[in-house]
C-alpha cells in the first residue's frame, strides 16, 4: 500500500481511539467511507486513469476501503453495550415511570403539507415500495445510462426490482390506470444508498402532480408560492432557479431565504411530453406539472434540527419536545 494511504490509515487509527460513542463513530465514518468521504473520492482517480493504472490503483483503493471498514468495524464491536444475561431483576422495586408518547416530528411535517395540498384538490395516493425499472426509471425519461440507475446510488435486489428511489413511480401507476385530469400527492418511504449527517439511506418524501388541460408554468408558481407561505406560516422570500430533472421539461428547483441563507426545498417542473408518452396520455391536450420534496429537509428547518439521524434514533428526550403539536 502506497505512503499516503498508509498515512491516512494511520490518521483514521488515531481518531477510532479517541472515539467513545456510536455517535462519534458515525461521523468518522461518514467522513471516511460516505459518498463524499475522503476515501470514496479516491476512487474518482480511476476515471482519468489508463487501463493499467486503473487495475494497480483498483487494488489498492479496494485494500483501502476494506482495511478502514474493518477498523471501523471493529471500533463498533468495542463500543456496543455487552448485556449480562444472567444479571437478576429485583422485582420487589417500584415500576418504572410510563411516559406517554408523542407525534413524530416526520409524521407532523406529512399531516401539515397533506392538509394544505388537500385544500388545493390534491387526493392522497400511495403505492409499492418494491419497484421494477419501468415505472421507476423508463417511463420517467430516466435512460439506462443514467448515474442514478447505477448500484452505487441505487438498491436493486435483483435485476429487474429494486426498492424505490423517489415516489414518482406511484404518479406512474396513477397516470397508467386513471385518466386525466388528475391531481395527486404521493407520500411514502424512498431509498437512495447515501448515509451521513444530512442525508439517510431511506427517507420520507412526498410529490405532487397535477395533468389536466391547458396547465402552465405559472399554475406552478403560483401553486408553489401559496404553498410555502402556509406550510411556514408566514411570508418566506423564494427563487425559482432553472434546473435539470430527465421527467420535467422545463425545470427548476425552488429555493428560500432562511436565517439569511438562501436554501434549495423542493424540485418541480412541467411533465415531460417523453414521459406523457410512456403512459398513454396525449401530450398535444394535455399538461401538467409536478414537484417533489423531502419531508426530513423541511422538518429540520421547521423545529431547527441539526442532525438528520435524530429522527430515528427513537430517544425520548427527543421525541418528547413535541408533545401536543399536531
Amino acid at each position: 500500500m502506497s505512503k499516503e494511504y498508509s498515512s491516512l490509515l494511520s490518521e483514521l487509527r488515531e481518531k477510532l481511539v479517541s472515539c467513545s460513542s456510536q455517535h462519534d463513530l458515525a461521523n468518522i465514518k461518514s467522513h471516511y467511507l460516505g459518498r463524499k468521504g475522503v476515501i470514496s473520492n479516491e476512487f474518482i482517480k480511476l476515471r482519468t486513469a489508463s487501463t493499467e493504472e486503473r487495475k494497480i490503483l483498483g487494488g489498492k483503493l479496494n485494500a483501502l476501503k476494506d482495511e478502514a471498514q474493518k477498523l471501523i468495524a471493529s471500533k463498533a464491536s468495542e463500543l456496543s453495550v455487552s448485556v449480562d444475561c444472567n444479571e437478576k431483576t429485583d422485582i420487589s422495586l417500584p415500576g418504572s415511570n410510563i411516559y406517554l408518547g408523542s407525534r413524530h416530528p416526520v409524521n407532523l411535517t406529512i399531516n401539515k403539507i397533506i392538509d394544505i395540498l388537500r385544500n388545493y384538490g390534491f387526493e392522497t395516493v400511495d403505492g409499492f415500495e418494491i419497484e421494477d425499472e419501468f415505472h421507476n426509471f423508463d417511463a420517467l425519461n430516466i435512460p439506462a445510462s443514467h448515474p442514478a440507475r447505477d448500484m452505487h446510488d441505487t438498491f436493486y435486489i435483483s435485476d429487474d426490482k429494486l426498492l424505490r428511489t423517489h415516489t414518482s413511480s406511484v404518479q406512474i401507476r396513477s397516470m397508467l390506470s386513471s385518466s386525466p385530469p388528475l391531481r395527486i400527492m404521493t407520500p411514502g418511504k424512498v431509498y437512495r444508498s447515501d448515509s451521513d449527517p444530512t442525508h439517510s439511506p431511506m427517507f420520507h418524501q412526498i410529490e405532487g402532480l397535477c395533468i389536466d388541460k391547458n396547465i402552465n408554468f405559472c399554475h406552478l408558481k403560483s401553486l408553489l408560492s401559496t404553498f410555502i407561505t402556509e406550510l411556514f406560516g408566514r411570508d418566506m422570500d423564494i427563487r425559482f432557479r432553472p434546473s435539470y430533472f430527465p421527467f420535467t421539461e422545463p425545470s427548476a428547483e425552488l429555493d428560500i431565504k432562511f436565517n439569511g441563507k438562501w436554501l434549495e426545498v423542493l424540485g418541480c417542473g412541467m411533465v415531460h411530453p417523453n414521459v406523457l408518452s410512456n403512459v398513454k396520455i396525449d401530450s398535444k391536450k394535455y399538461s401538467g406539472f409536478a414537484f417533489g420534496l423531502g419531508i426530513e429537509r423541511l422538518a429540520m428547518l421547521q423545529y431547527g434540527i441539526t442532525d438528520l439521524r435524530m429522527f430515528y434514533e427513537n430517544d425520548l428526550s427527543f421525541l418528547s419536545q413535541f408533545k401536543g403539536l399536531k
